[in-house]
């Protein structure tokens, strides 16, 4: 038995009815194998989001998306893998190239609130920050979208080498307002407003973009 096959109807009847049936069967094969694969991915985000990385199973997650553990390995090899694919995330960064250099570090601080804050949050950041102060994998995926988008971003207003230079402090910066107001929920920071989150946070990341 193929412990790999995809769940399919019981009614395994050729049909018949046409001899040229290759085109046909391929496109519904990849329709099965995409609706799989979302399922899986699903599935591992609300894990991922509710037990961490290190207490979820890939037999966790192929229970929840119903389909056997086995397919949860061909499709995304490992557990490090899968919780890359399901966290693949674009922090989607505005273009800073025309915005004004008082203004960087207030349109950057109302990003992020807007992504951690909006309709709907931004679950995938969330979670991958969350594992990421305990486990050693989601830290590194952490570091690689950080380095990888905010300094080409910074790159456009500041140019190539201060951007390398400050990206660094400017996440950290970020990265703080993420973990304490939306996971450790410090209650000095989370009574505050949106406005006040901009107004606090907005100076220090202009002392970081101040020339020097």
């Amino acid at each position: 038995m193929n412990q790999d096959a995809e769940p399919t109807s019981t009614d395994t009847r050729t049909d018949t009815s046409s001899t040229d049936t290759g085109s046909t069967d391929t496109t519904g094969t990849d329709k099965r194998s995409d609706r799989t694969k979302a399922a899986i991915l699903r599935a591992a985000r609300e894990r991922f989001a509710a037990q961490g990385y290190e207490r979820t199973t890939i037999r966790a997650v192929a229970s929840d998306a119903d389909i056997d553990p086995s397919m949860v390995m061909r499709y995304f090899g490992n557990k490090a893998h899968l919780f890359d694919a399901a966290l693949a995330i674009d922090l989607r960064l505005p273009d800073l190239t025309d915005v004004p250099a008082e203004k960087l570090a207030r349109v950057l601080v109302r990003h992020f609130l807007d992504r951690w804050e909006g309709n709907p949050a931004d679950e995938a950041l969330l979670v991958l920050l969350r594992s990421a102060v305990t486990n050693e994998h989601a830290a590194t995926r952490m570091h690689e979208i950080f380095a990888t988008q905010v300094a080409p971003t910074l790159a456009a207003a500041l140019g190539p080498e201060t951007a390398r230079r400050k990206a660094g402090l400017v996440s950290a910066q970020l990265l703080g307002l993420g973990l304490t107001r939306y996971l450790l929920r410090l209650p000095a920071v989370t009574a505050l407003t949106r406005d006040e989150v901009e107004d606090g946070l907005a100076p220090a990341i202009e002392a970081v973009l101040a020339p020097k």
